[in-house]
């Protein structure tokens, strides 16, 4: 893609920091962003585990098995480490269960903002205007059971970025594009699983999957220098360890792959439809393999539903291969609910690793709020914390 100014290409620059996998893969990145501060703090592993409002992004065949309603805001100030105040991340989430639909209905809306620019031409440094760059996406989803054990889940979402406000120079584009994605996904979460001399393990623990941002290359200038969008397959597993009336402690494991096939001799990289097949053998399998990231955390509930107050602790671990992103985190979290109300915080920090002291996802926060009403299924993991 040709650049638009100076001015993009450090924003393009800045959205390095958040690809999954080799730099310059795919366009419009935020939508890989881990958005809500709960599976923030378990390592941005949630796939498995999808039981609240915020599974639209992780699974949304989660939301199948809840019922009653749930709203959520995030906030988080996006790579610290640049001090730029104008560098945020908002997600808003909704569910809702309607019984005359079998299922819920979901919404979300992620939104990136990267601040104001000084506008400047290729023959003056001289400012000559400014302009806003933002990234933006609208969800809309539906979930259902498809039975006691097993709940799908689909997404529509609208994708808008605006890097720029208008043509600079010779460039025919405008620095905004606008294009599409689906999601399809699966859950399974048995209520009974028989082991021979164990016991039942039904309710215990549930297995994910999550095939997202399938859809048409967007493009900025013209539709021969578009890129592909990040299509992402994630697999879960959420364990409960234990739990009693008031203690309950839950393990998840993420698996998650790009899936963008290798660019031909033109640069030109597969449609979405043929990369789903393709960014599995166009490498020899060990490269292939390397593209997985894997994220895993450990969440800790206290507390009990009928008294209304409960509290949480999470910790989690990311991990991505040093030939493909090499971004290495630790994070932890905190949650409190009282009755319907909730929030939750998380931190990344890198500080751990030798090297990455300066590392621009260090320090990084999420926040969110949440409230919901009506009742919530017994199949939920962890700590069953009721709205």
């Amino acid at each position: 893609m040709k650049k638009i100014s100076m001015l993009l290409i450090v924003c393009a620059l800045i959205m390095s920091f958040n690809k999954i996998s080799a730099q310059g893969e795919a366009a419009v990145p935020f939508l890989l962003l881990a958005p809500d501060s709960r599976a923030g703090g378990i390592g941005e592993s949630g796939s498995g585990l999808a039981d609240n409002s915020a599974a639209i992004f992780w699974n949304p065949a989660g939301i199948a098995f809840l019922t009653g309603s749930e709203i959520s805001f995030t906030h988080s100030k996006w790579l610290p480490a640049f001090n730029l105040d104008d560098l945020f991340y908002e997600y808003a989430t909704y569910r809702q269960y309607i019984e005359d639909l079998n299922g819920s209905v979901t919404a979300s809306v992620t939104y990136m903002n990267f601040g104001e620019f000084v506008r400047t031409s290729s023959n003056s440094p001289e400012p000559i205007g400014t302009f806003r760059s933002f990234d933006a996406a609208l969800t809309l989803g539906y979930a259902t059971k498809l039975s006691n054990d097993w709940g799908l889940g689909f997404n529509f979402r609208l994708i808008h970025s605006r890097l720029a406000d208008k043509p600079t120079e010779a460039e025919q584009g405008k620095g905004v594009a606008t294009s599409v994605s689906f999601d399809v996904a699966a859950m399974w979460r048995p209520e009974h699983f028989v082991v021979p001399l164990l016991g039942d393990f039904g309710n215990q623990f549930s297995l994910g999957i999550n095939l997202s941002n399938l859809g048409p290359k967007i493009y900025y200038i013209d539709q021969a220098q578009a890129d592909p969008i990040p299509t992402n397959l994630r697999l879960g597993l959420a364990a409960r360890i234990f739990q009693d009336e008031y203690n309950s402690l839950t393990y998840t494991l993420d698996f998650s792959k790009l899936l963008i096939g290798v660019a031909d001799s033109s640069g030109k990289r597969p449609d979405f439809y043929k990369a789903l097949f393709t960014s599995w053998t166009d490498r020899p399998f060990n490269e292939v393999l390397k593209d997985v990231v894997t994220s895993m955390g450990l969440e800790y509930w206290y507390g009990n539903v009928e008294e209304g107050f409960q509290f949480a602790l999470r910790a989690g671990f990311f991990y991505e291969d040093p030939d493909h992103g090499n971004r290495k985190f630790v994070t932890l979290g905190a949650g409190i609910k009282y009755e319907s109300y909730g929030f939750d915080f998380s931190y990344i920090t890198t500080d751990v690793f030798k090297g990455s002291e300066n590392h621009p996802l260090s320090n990084t926060l999420r926040f969110t709020l949440s409230t919901g009403w009506g009742s919530q299924t017994k199949t939920t993991l962890g700590f069953p914390r009721g709205i």
